[in-house]
């Protein structure tokens, strides 16, 4: 899927409501954060071969709002390119904190940046999450930083 071109104001307004999301991996029948400029030692501790960990989602390209069938058909699509990358993933979701909207996603587990960004892009998302064991969750923007917009510690810009 390729990217439409977005404006500054929009790529703005994306970034702080993503920096604002509560994002969440499943293990062992619970529901464990994942926040953005922090480590995730829980999730070290229960998968300490994993070298990598990303979460992204199908859901609503470019947040621009599908219906509830095509996104679930869109999460298959991705489910089933998890599956054939041979990567480990688990259940995972992104929400606004007042819960207005709510992403299923997959946490996947030893994939580098080249492969999980290009099928972040095959899905049309403009942010997901990446980082290594012992360091913090980063905020991967597939677009290019506004010009008037201040450096965030926590966020790599793309493009």
């Amino acid at each position: 899927m390729s990217h439409l071109p977005l404006g500054d104001a929009r790529v703005a307004e994306l970034l702080h409501a993503f920096l604002a999301a509560e994002y969440r991996w499943q293990h062992d029948g619970g529901w464990h954060d994942i926040i953005i400029g922090l480590p995730t030692p829980g999730l070290e501790l229960a998968f300490p071969d994993a070298t990598t960990f990303g979460a992204l989602s199908a859901w609503n390209p470019l947040s621009i709002e599908r219906s509830r069938d095509e996104n679930r058909l869109a999460d298959e699509a991705l489910h089933d390119a998890l599956v054939a990358s041979g990567h480990a993933y688990l259940p995972a979701f992104a929400s606004a904190r007042n819960r207005s909207w709510r992403e299923p996603s997959w946490l996947v587990f030893g994939m580098g940046t080249d492969e999980f960004d290009a099928l972040s892009r095959r899905f049309g998302q403009l942010g997901t999450l990446w980082w290594r064991p012992g360091t913090h969750v980063r905020l991967r923007m597939d677009a290019t930083r506004p010009a008037d917009m201040p450096d965030e510690p926590n966020v790599d810009w793309l493009k």
